[in-house]
């Protein structure tokens, strides 16, 4: 007998056969449609990183330049600086092109574009308010003029640099990464944008809005006179000038002249749960730097010692870019430069060249004038009043290309005798910016000279005739002399000061040219054998009315540095730099007092958070600006809640009648701001507060309030907390998410605006550099970030952690790690 078969499965429904035919036909499919999207992303990502390796600049091996006129070293160490070694310095130039085409175009390209008013091109209507305001100026048409009328030398060496940025964008196997996210080709350089680069720097480093006049123009028109003189002083007790001495606030008006109990009350501050969450500032950071000099009796070896430190934004990559350029002169005359250099042009910036060197501070004197025009009739909007008659303001139509439009966007700019006009006043009057910028004076290639100067004398006649934004210009030579001057153009003002908006119209105002190079300013080898400045006022008298004030900084920072000198005897470069990162907190130490002093018994009952600060205040406070302080940016952060507060009623009235009108750019406000806090005028106290006592205790509460918004603990907020750098590329503020591979990591740092090392979070020392000329072997440079604009480059981020924790790297190129030959085309 056989076993039966076993029961078959059921049936399977017709439908749900379908269904299954379906489903899988759908795996299938999806399973091609995902291989195949791996597939297309895997050869994306490979075609991408293909593109990205492509475009790395070459370090070794040989490359063709036309017009070079012999073989030319470049030789980078383990940081990618660069020596170059060149016959001539024409070839130096080029094959410098050359160098900073591969490793800095997109930075160069961003810096023409932001002088000329051209990056709505790159980044479309976004951008289009900032080509508005630049475009202005027409520097694109002024650059082209000033290359017209370059010495031939000149011209034929910006030429040859010109001719080297092409070579080296072409040579580049695929564009530069950044063009391929902005997917639009790079354009090619042209002689002019050399100079756009400059007035790039002129837009960083100058008032192009004539904003202090404007404000004092406000101030005039709407405040006492003795209100206006007391807020608007050229200095205070802080100042450490190289001539003359601190300056004395002016008189405190009385109530007979500004009462504000009679004043109308300024709106009530906000409500703590509506304040940002932010930390308050007194406006924005002033672009500076710090430089001093040592003469050679003060000196280890008995050489002269020059430090420098430029204050600029942060960004990825570094302005700067290091460099060592060596060629032989026409006579035999060997060469040899070191320093750092401005990508988009073709010198050494600040460094040495064995014989001198040299460094900057933005000097503020007051480089430009808001001019009130005089209208004619009414019914024409563009004949004016002049010294020689009436004139008609010049109009030109300046194309602006937007990408992503098809029709550029035209802006009408008018033009008087004296400058472009740049807005209208208050009472509807256009006003007018004569500016440095706007003169061929303003811009050319004489800092070339300081590469073969030999001694201080010789560098304060190159300074006299060169064309930048004016700058406090230190140097020391090789015989141990020291020396001081303003570099740039200063022009001669007569018949005003050029505090505030007037007219020019009937010839008793204006400028008659520039001062001679024998009328500039200059300090030569001091009695005292030491120079320094740090952005604040560095003279008096007949002096200063010749340079202006044009927003000098507190002096707070140039008198620590100055005091630190005088502390150094027989200086080595390690001692300079330690002067560099001096994080001390002597300019808080008072306001310390002043909030403690507050925090009475009485102010503390009922109060714990109050109770918690004073607690912190006293135990926290290192005397530094220190990441782990609390007690230091309560103090910082309670001084500045009481300036806008205290200033805020003050000015009341200007900000009503113009509500542009912002007293943040009074930088000496730290003088009436202490005297107002030690004599507690009644007439000078805001109306909301009953006391001087209540009016403290705001400002501290303020900070509280604050507070509560980064997070529960008072004892969590440090000033590392606030004080973290924030270094990006231009990309990553577009696109977050590519800030981990394009930005550098943030880090707490210490160190503050009111003290030598300077450090916020998206600004501060763009580098440090310490040398003796002649020993330049024992000098020492650090810089954030790294050399190359690449982010695969092992030189993307090199050197940065040095800058970070101030550790002293040398100032001489080391080792040759990589070694690329530039070969003139068919050699």
């Amino acid at each position: 007998m056989t076993d039966p078969k076993p029961p078959g499965k059921p049936p399977v429904p017709a439908r749900t056969r379908r269904l299954r035919s379906r489903g899988r036909k759908v795996a299938i499919g999806l399973g091609v449609t995902l291989g195949a999207l791996v597939l297309i992303l895997g050869g994306v990502s490979l075609w991408l990183w293909i593109q990205l390796s492509a475009s790395l600049p070459q370090l070794d091996g040989r490359s063709a330049v036309p017009g070079l006129s012999a073989t030319v070293e470049v030789e980078r160490d383990a940081l990618g600086v660069p020596t170059i070694r060149a016959a001539t310095r024409a070839d130096a130039a080029r094959a410098l092109g050359f160098v900073h085409a591969q490793e800095r175009f997109f930075q160069m390209d961003l810096l023409r574009r932001q002088g000329a008013g051209e990056l709505a091109e790159l980044f479309g209507p976004a951008v289009l308010d900032v080509d508005r305001e630049h475009r202005i100026h027409r520097f694109r048409w002024r650059a082209a003029r000033i290359v017209a009328a370059l010495p031939a030398a000149e011209r034929s060496l910006l030429e040859a640099y010109t001719q080297g940025v092409n070579t080296g964008l072409a040579a580049l196997g695929a564009r530069p990464p950044e063009y391929l996210a902005l997917r639009l080709p790079p354009v090619k350089w042209r002689t002019e944008d050399s100079f756009l680069v400059v007035y790039a720097m002129y837009f960083s480093l100058q008032d192009d809005k004539g904003a202090r006049d404007a404000t004092f123009g406000t101030l005039r028109d709407t405040l006492p006179p003795q209100v206006v003189a007391f807020l608007t002083g050229h200095g205070t007790e802080w100042d450490a000038p190289l001539r003359g001495g601190p300056e004395t606030v002016p008189p405190m008006p009385g109530p007979d002249v500004f009462d504000l109990r009679r004043e109308p009350v300024p709106a009530a501050p906000a409500k703590a749960a509506a304040l940002e969450i932010s930390e308050p500032e007194e406006g924005e950071p002033l672009l500076g730097s710090n430089n001093w000099a040592l003469a050679g009796a003060h000196t280890a070896d008995g050489k002269a010692l020059l430090a420098n430190d430029m204050h600029l934004p942060f960004g990825v990559p570094n302005i700067w870019f290091r460099a060592s350029l060596a060629w032989t002169e026409p006579d035999g005359t060997g060469r040899r430069v070191i320093g750092v250099t401005l990508p988009g042009t073709p010198m050494v910036t600040a460094g040495s060249n064995g014989h001198v060197a040299w460094g900057f501070t933005n000097s503020y004197g007051d480089w430009s004038d808001l001019v009130e025009l005089e209208m004619i009739d009414p019914e024409d909007c563009c004949v004016y009043r002049t010294p020689a008659g009436p004139r008609r303001l010049v109009r030109t139509l300046e194309k602006i290309r937007v990408r992503g439009r098809r029709a550029p966007d035209d802006l009408p700019v008018f033009e008087s005798i004296w400058g472009p006009v740049i807005g209208k006043g208050p009472k509807g009057r256009p006003r007018v910016l004569a500016w440095t910028a706007h003169f061929p004076a303003g811009a050319n290639l004489g800092i070339l000279g300081l590469e073969t100067a030999q001694t201080v004398d010789e560098a304060l006649a190159v300074a006299h005739r060169t064309g930048i934004p004016a700058q406090n210009f230190t140097v020391a030579d090789r015989s141990g002399r020291i020396a001081w001057t303003v570099l740039g153009p200063v022009p001669r003002r007569f018949g005003f000061d050029g505090s505030f908006p007037t007219s020019w119209a009937d010839g008793t105002r204006g400028w008659n040219g520039w001062l001679r190079p024998e009328e500039v300013p200059a300090i030569v080898d001091p009695p005292g054998g030491r120079i320094w400045t740090a952005n604040a006022r560095t003279t008096d008298g007949d002096w200063l009315a010749l340079l202006g004030d044009g927003g000098y900084d507190l002096g707070a920072r140039a008198r620590q540095i100055r005091d630190d000198l005088a502390k150094v005897e027989k200086a080595t470069p390690k001692d300079l730099l330690a002067i560099q990162l001096d994080d001390r907190a002597l300019f808080l130490e008072r306001w310390r007092g002043v909030l403690l002093s507050a925090l009475t018994g009485k102010a503390l009952a009922g109060h714990p958070d109050r109770a918690e600060l004073k607690r912190l205040v006293e135990s926290t406070w290192t005397g530094r600006a220190s990441i782990d302080s609390v007690a230091y940016r309560a103090v910082r952060s309670f001084r500045f809640e009481l300036l806008d507060e205290v200033f805020g009623a003050i000015t009341a009235r200007a900000k009503a009648a113009d509500p542009h009108f912002d007293f943040h750019g009074l930088h000496q406000l730290e003088g009436p701001l202490w005297e107002l806090v030690q004599k507690r005028p009644d007439h000078l106290l805001d109306p909301r507060f009953a006391t001087w006592d209540d009016q403290l205790l705001s400002a501290a509460d303020r900070f509280l309030e604050r507070a509560k918004g980064f997070g529960p603990r008072l004892a969590d907020r440090t000033w590392g907390e606030l004080n973290t750098t924030r270094v990006k590329h231009p990309i990553s503020f577009a696109v977050p998410a590519l800030g981990s591979f394009l930005d550098v990591p943030p880090r707490r740092l210490s160190g503050d605006e009111n003290m030598p090392r300077v450090v916020r979070p998206a600004f501060g020392a763009s580098e440090r550099l310490v040398v003796s000329p002649g020993a330049e072997d024992q000098g020492i440079f650090e810089m954030p970030v790294g050399q190359s604009g690449h982010p695969l480059s092992p030189y993307y981020r090199a050197g940065n952690r040095a800058w970070e924790e101030g550790l002293p790297t040398p100032f001489l190129p080391g080792k040759t790690e990589h070694r690329l030959t530039l070969m003139p085309a068919g050699g």
